[in-house]
């Protein structure tokens, strides 16, 4: 036997479920328990009390004669009967013939009647007069026999069956109304949401950010914290900031209102959150947001959800038409006819149901809540497709806050919103606080700002090469508030940091003129942006995407520099706005590192004021130059990496160029190199990192040039010439072919420096001694035997490389180059060990000397 307990629980469910249970999944709840009662009660009755009794319909008269037969046995008298009220005072027995059985007392005294009849008749009118009713010659067992017979022929099925019947149908009714909770495929998602908006509901680290949030820069908050007993239900905070332009991106101040079931006092915290608490933020954002992407994939929720509700109603539909026939079956009288005449020796018994009046309450009040569970089932069915229920929208959420960013929803998670809704709207308000990226930005920064004190980031202040104060954030969730105090920062890089604000207290920092953006589109405030405009000079911007250019960057007026490193391809340089470097009145450098096919033609619009042009291509072949026409102002011009075979002639037209970098292309002639005589200015041409095989003796028509990069290339020979160039003061030719260094080097009364690392050269002539302005002296890596004694005569020597070669010993006069120290002196071990002692003395005191003239 089963408790009332042990059935109810297969409808338990866990009571964190029960937000998803609108009023109706209650209501059926407790319809179904209400039913389970009346199945147990119903049960119980039944197994305890419930019978069946019978007794066996006799004649209204009965006329027999009992008499002796040849055999000797008794013969029986008979006694009539007569109806009216002989019948209430007398019992009258009737015997028949051959198959009746006959008890074995009165069969004794039918006998002995026979020889003392006046006796027996005595005793007969004695009994009449004793006892009432009809006697029915049965025995107790026969009356249990006939009993249990009856009870299982003469009563209709749905009398004996009817407990278990209405048992098993609201097992099922149970049953389906919580499938999709246990259903694995549906438990799994229900748990996780509910988890979730618990969470999002319940934690106190949320109320507690939220209301920082919502009470940020509120002046509506400070006059609620002196009224707070007329609270009302909604609290709204918002502050806008300024009023953006056509062309400027702003950032608005945006707070949130959401409702709450009690009026609540919103102070402002003034209580720090630990880390702990904005670890907790962190992770419910991005549990949000994961299971947004998986619960939206599909409708299975929803679709479980219609079919177990369609099942009910069908279920209900059913027990109704089959329910309803048997309510006029159940009688308290039967008649039964067992067929069981040879052992009672009766043929029809009338019977009575002692539980026939409580079975027919109990299903006349069970079919009375089947109708009202299928009412509300209809209901159900009706209210899932009345609306579309796979789609969500936060509209009002969206107009009561200020968060207009919450998007709607679809499939099962609409679905869901729609359930809890039901339940109460307040959840799926504070929830939707949850898929807004306002909302997780403000408590991302109030966290960044817990965690990044202004004493955290002076630890990270640095000095660079330029000895300039640098901080360089890296993969925070914002730019901390406290960046803005450092008020003494030259240069501020800003490095993977996607929500990256720029708030008005960068004015503070007016030692400011150098800021990075590295995959960091920055959001700024007007007041900001007015700043960055007047001081800043030097932008570094590093992207993906050309959208990540923050649009703001085209309208620094005072802007010097510009750096740009992203894909800019030619099909989409209609998109980066290059129209707009109009506005960059001061701009002297442009650097883009992309993989161009073609220079923008709008970058003529800086053209009257741009002094060098970087383009660093990634190997895309640069094609179409005539853009740089137009440059005529260009002072520092560098192709590198664009494929170029030749010399571009578009670079020819650009009289006021001095520098020329052709770095890491292809080029392998430069016959061209003659139109350079015409750039009167050229002063440095670097064309490294290339195919050149031999250089023209045209080169001598570039008089003025006074450094010249021809390392990294196929070059045998030197052509004599090179050394007609008198201003020559550079030249660099390491990682050629060069076997011989021409003796016409000592024309070079100019050279400070040379390089011819990484060739084949095995003699040094005493003409590269006479080069007395020597600095740097690069031999490593060829195949000198030897050094010259006359390297003495290389007084301004600071620098020498002789590592690699084929050396035997050092010359001692190396001690008469007064500016040559050991650490400028590139050469091994031994062979520095091999000098003479003073020698060694000498050079070694480049660790005192330049101490001792920084002093």
């Amino acid at each position: 036997m089963f408790t009332l307990a042990e059935v109810a629980s297969l409808s338990d469910i866990q009571p964190t479920y029960r937000i998803l249970k609108p009023w109706w999944d209650v209501f059926m709840d407790y319809l179904a328990v209400v039913m389970l009662m009346v199945a147990i009660f119903a049960g119980t009755m039944q197994l305890t009390k419930d019978q069946v009794v019978c007794l066996p319909v006799l004649q209204s008269t009965v006329n027999s004669k009992v008499q002796p037969d040849t055999s000797g046995k008794a013969d029986f008298t008979t006694v009539e009967t007569t109806t009216g009220q002989e019948e209430a005072s007398m019992r009258t027995v009737s015997f028949r013939s051959a198959p009746t059985v006959i008890p074995d007392i009165l069969l004794s005294r039918a006998t002995s009647s026979q020889y003392q009849p006046t006796e027996s008749g005595q005793e007969l009118k004695k009994e009449q007069k004793d006892s009432s009713g009809r006697k029915t010659n049965l025995d107790f067992q026969q009356y249990v026999f006939i009993n249990q017979m009856c009870y299982h022929l003469a009563l209709p099925w749905y009398s004996k069956y009817f407990p278990y019947l209405v048992l098993i149908h609201t097992i099922i009714l149970i049953v389906s109304s919580n499938f999709w909770f246990k259903y694995p495929k549906t438990c799994s998602k229900i748990e996780h949401f509910v988890s979730i908006l618990g969470k999002c509901f319940e934690s106190p680290w949320t109320t507690k950010a939220l209301s920082e949030t919502a009470c940020e820069d509120s002046e509506e908050n400070k006059q609620r914290l002196t009224g707070a007993q007329s609270l009302p239900k909604y609290v709204s905070t918002s502050s806008d900031e300024g009023s953006p332009s056509a062309s400027t991106p702003m950032i608005t101040k945006s707070g949130f209102k959401f409702s709450a079931d009690k009026p609540m006092i919103e102070i402002p915290s003034v209580t720090i959150l630990d880390k702990k608490d904005g670890e907790q933020a962190k992770a419910l954002f991005e549990k949000v947001r994961k299971f947004r992407a998986h619960v939206e994939d599909s409708d299975l929720i929803y679709k479980l959800y219609v079919g177990q509700t369609v099942i009910k109603t069908v279920k209900f539909i059913f027990i109704l038409c089959y329910t309803a026939n048997f309510v006029n079956t159940i009688s308290f009288e039967h008649i039964c006819n067992p067929k069981v005449e040879h052992l009672i020796g009766y043929t029809q018994f009338e019977c009575t149901h002692n539980m026939a009046y409580m079975l027919k309450k109990l299903l006349i009040s069970y079919i009375s809540l089947i109708c009202v569970y299928g009412f509300i089932c209809l209901y159900t069915l009706f209210w899932l497709f009345r609306i579309p229920l796979k789609e969500y929208s936060f509209e009002k959420v969206r107009e009561e806050s200020s968060f207009s960013d919450i998007p709607d929803v679809k499939n099962d998670f609409a679905f869901l919103l729609h359930m809890v809704d039901q339940y109460d709207q307040l959840y799926s308000k504070r929830f939707g606080v949850f898929l807004s990226e306002v909302s997780e930005n403000k408590l991302r920064g109030i966290s960044l700002n817990h965690e990044w004190t202004y004493e955290k980031l002076r630890q990270h202040v640095s000095r660079n090469a330029q000895d300039k104060q640098e901080l360089h954030l890296f993969m925070l969730s914002g730019v901390p508030d406290a960046v803005f105090d450092l008020t003494d920062l030259d240069v501020l890089k800003l490095e993977l940091i996607p929500e990256a604000k720029i708030t008005a207290k960068i004015s503070q920092m007016t030692n400011l003129q150098e800021l990075h953006l590295y995959h960091c589109p920055a959001k700024v405030e007007q007041t900001a942006f007015s700043f960055l405009r007047d001081h800043l000079r030097c932008l570094h911007v590093k992207f993906t995407d050309v959208a990540e250019i923050p649009a703001w960057v085209y309208l620094l007026k005072t802007l010097r520099e510009l750096y740009l490193i992203g894909n800019l391809n030619s099909e989409n340089n209609k998109m980066i706005g290059l129209e707009s470097l109009r506005e960059l009145r001061h701009l002297k450098i442009l650097h883009v590192k992309s993989n161009l096919t073609k220079i923008p033609p709008n970058i003529t619009d800086v053209a009257p004021h741009l002094t060098k042009l970087v383009i660093h291509n990634d190997g895309t072949k640069l094609v179409v130059l005539n853009s740089l026409k137009k440059m005529t102002n260009v002072a520092e011009l560098e192709l590198q990496n664009c494929e170029l075979e030749r010399i571009p002639h578009a670079i020819f037209s650009l009289s006021n160029l001095q520098e020329l970098d052709l770095k890491s292309n292809s080029i392998r002639t430069i016959e061209e190199i003659i139109s350079f005589q015409h750039l009167k200015r050229l002063t440095c041409l670097k064309l490294w990192h290339n195919k050149i095989v031999s250089i023209p003796s045209s080169i001598t028509h570039i008089k003025n040039l006074e450094s010249l990069y021809l390392s990294n290339n196929k070059l045998e020979t030197l052509p004599a010439a090179v050394f007609s160039l008198q201003k020559l003061r550079c030249l660099d030719v390491s990682y050629n072919s060069i076997a011989v260094i021409p003796v016409e080097i000592g024309l070079l009364q100019n050279l400070q420096h040379f390089h011819i690392t990484g060739n084949k050269v095995d003699i040094l002539p005493k003409q590269l001694f006479k080069c007395v302005k020597l600095r740097t002296l690069s031999l490593g890596q060829n195949c000198i035997t030897s050094i010259p004694d006359k390297v003495s005569q290389l007084l301004q020597l600071t620098y020498l490389e002789l590592k690699g070669n084929c050396l035997d010993r050092l010359p001692a006069t190396l001690g008469q180059c007064q500016l040559l120290r050991k650490s400028g002196l590139i050469v091994e071990d031994h062979l520095f060990d091999a000098l003479p002692s003073e020698v060694k003395e000498v050079l070694n005191q480049d660790t005192s000397i330049p101490f001792a003239n920084g002093i």
